[in-house]
């Protein structure tokens, strides 16, 4: 990533698009499960990034700063499924900058790009066909089976801030030699195809294990993450979970449970280095999979861990190799790919 980065720091100029009104543009979440989403909008419009330029002319990107989140409090009617407003107003926006602006039409959306941690991100983006097939799209919700093109689209961690911070009790990692008497744990709701196998084949059966659906009363969520060797994170009705975040800091190593997620920033970051990936038909075998991991290769993920924390932190202002750098840099990756398609190397 070294020298990427560097070059990234030193050069990249993103121009973000005025057009559009709050609270659906300029705007985000920046608490719960949507927090990647609008503390990036956040920090891109009033961090004071220098990585904003006001001369379009000099830009490298061009930024789309509109929420799917908010289009969705805003304008889908709940429980009707229709996400034609969503995708309407991605037409609409794009139909504006387009007809404003001479950027948009050089590339056909190429050097653009819009970001969202909702789910249905993807579907809002398929509103304009060059935003869904050319354009920049960062995403939470980045399922190759599903559209998502890992050579142009970004995959955004999703980053759950219960009150827009970290929970103190993994805000400081714990010290390497803590004592962690579980060996793998998971806590969850029963949606999706994977979660309702790891339950009918480990709910309650092992105490080395405790898995359950829903965390009984008196039991703390965090706590059983540092005590726990192995984070258990399966997809559900998407395949981003937050749970592989939190993982990272407790320091519990994340155990990927999915089918077709493009893991965050795969391109620069080695996942292997402190993570465990298991196949799905794995899983009535996991205890077995698990205890046969050397205690020097737990020991390498660990540190790994501790190495890569920094990357999926959301600081207020943003530092250097956090998650809002992290984010431009793998921008900054695609817009290159752009350059060369362009020049036709």
């Amino acid at each position: 990533m070294g020298k990427s980065y560097m070059e990234m720091e030193r050069r990249f100029k993103v121009y973000v698009y005025e057009e559009g009104d709050l609270p659906i543009v300029h705007d985000g979440p920046c608490k719960n499960i949507y927090t990647t989403e609008g503390r990036f909008i956040h920090e891109m419009e009033h961090g004071g990034s220098r990585f904003r330029t006001r001369d379009a002319h000099k830009a490298h990107v061009y930024f789309m700063p509109f929420s799917v989140t908010w289009m969705v409090k805003y304008l889908y009617k709940p429980l009707s499924y229709n996400l034609t407003p969503l995708k309407n107003f991605v037409l609409d926006y794009v139909r504006v900058v387009s007809t404003k602006h001479p950027f948009w039409n050089r590339t056909q959306g190429a050097d653009h790009f819009m970001l969202s941690c909702h789910d249905w991100g993807p579907h809002a983006s398929e509103g304009d066909p060059f935003v869904y097939n050319t354009s920049i799209r960062v995403l939470c919700n980045a399922n190759s089976s599903e559209g998502f093109n890992p050579q142009k689209d970004v995959s955004l961690p999703e980053i759950h801030l219960y009150d827009g911070n970290i929970s103190p009790k993994l805000r400081s990692p714990p010290p390497a030699n803590s004592s962690r008497p579980f060996l793998a744990f998971f806590a969850g709701g029963v949606h999706g195809p994977i979660r309702p196998i790891l339950l009918q084949h480990w709910k309650g059966r092992d105490a080395d294990l405790p898995i359950y659906e829903y965390l009984p009363k008196g039991l703390d969520y965090f706590t059983f993450m540092l005590q726990s060797k192995y984070c258990l994170c399966p997809s559900g009705h998407e395949v981003a979970s937050p749970r592989i975040v939190e993982a990272i800091y407790a320091e519990c190593v994340p155990v990927i449970l999915s089918d077709h997620y493009v893991l965050p920033f795969s391109d620069v970051l080695r996942w292997e280095a402190f993570s465990i990936q298991v196949e799905i038909s794995e899983i009535p075998r996991l205890k077995e999979v698990l205890s046969a991991v050397p205690e020097e290769t737990y020991a390498r993920l660990k540190k790994g861990l501790r190495a890569v924390r920094k990357h999926f932190v959301l600081n207020q202002p943003a530092k250097r190799f956090d998650v809002f750098h992290m984010i431009l840099h793998s921008v900054w990756l695609r817009r290159i790919n752009v350059r060369l398609a362009l020049n036709g190397t």
